[in-house]
């Protein structure tokens, strides 16, 4: 038998997936639903912090418990590299139509707002490790944020590493007002003679920092993904390093691994 708390989270999840409480709804005061469900306040409470945990919830502080706005769900999988690769060489207004990020959400360029930071950075150890190179050496480091303008979060935080010997033939390269670029890092890196040959990606998941929670806007108890993405170019070369901090709650990675016929 259900407990007390347990009624509460199944009677106010079925009215959110009913649409009886819809997105932006406040729920009734903690004394009302104690009342309503002949229950404790403290019973209540921990009836809703079911529906918080599972991110169906939030509370506001001062104003109240709300039924959550969904984010905007991301669905990444591994063939968008060779997408990517396939525009690469594609003239800029084929290379303006779409994205990687749209690519993965289905939304529109006018539906989303980007942004991206540039700085020049030396390769700390880790990175360093990465590339194959001598801690110090001088790195380009891309910060980007994208989100749907009609939400407050991003779908990730990126930090992407290029060498700055590498890219420094393309003057464009270093400037963040290039930002987005037509056809992404595969089609910079073609303006300077590269091409890649394969994508590494490893990928970790670990709590939120205080930080993260915030700006991805993550409920209670949701884990954040760490993607490190490592491009390699056709002479054996890294010539890309890129952490990705992904959302928990609204990312799902699919894998399609064609497998060679006997």
């Amino acid at each position: 038998m259900a407990n007390q708390y347990e009624r509460i989270a199944t009677d106010l999840r079925r009215q959110i997936e009913a649409g009886e409480l819809s997105p932006g709804d406040r729920l009734p005061a903690e004394t009302a639903l104690a009342g309503r469900y002949r229950v404790s306040v403290p019973t209540v409470r921990q009836g809703v912090g079911v529906l918080a945990a599972e991110g169906l919830v939030e509370k506001q502080h001062g104003r109240g418990t709300f039924v959550r706005r969904q984010a905007t769900p991301v669905k990444r999988d591994n063939v968008r590299h060779q997408w990517e690769k396939d525009r690469a060489r594609e003239n800029e207004q084929e290379r303006l139509k779409t994205g990687a990020t749209e690519h993965d959400t289905g939304l529109t360029v006018n539906d989303l707002v980007f942004e991206a930071s540039y700085e020049q950075v030396l390769a700390n150890a880790d990175l360093a490790a990465a590339f194959g190179v001598a801690a110090g050496t001088m790195l380009l480091e891309r910060t980007y944020r994208t989100r749907y303008s009609e939400e407050r979060a991003p779908f990730n935080v990126s930090r992407s590493y290029l060498l700055l010997d590498l890219i420094s033939g393309n003057p464009d390269l270093l400037r963040e007002d290039q930002e987005p670029w037509p056809g992404g890092t595969q089609n910079q890196l073609f303006t300077v003679g590269v091409e890649l040959d394969r994508v590494v990606e490893t990928f970790k998941a670990r709590p939120p920092t205080p930080e993260e929670t915030e700006e991805l806007g993550l409920p209670v108890g949701v884990s954040v993904i760490i993607l490190r993405k490592t491009c390699i170019d056709t002479t054996d070369r890294v010539v890309e390093v890129a952490d990705v901090t992904l959302p928990g709650d609204r990312t799902e990675m699919v894998y399609t691994t064609k497998l060679n016929r006997w």
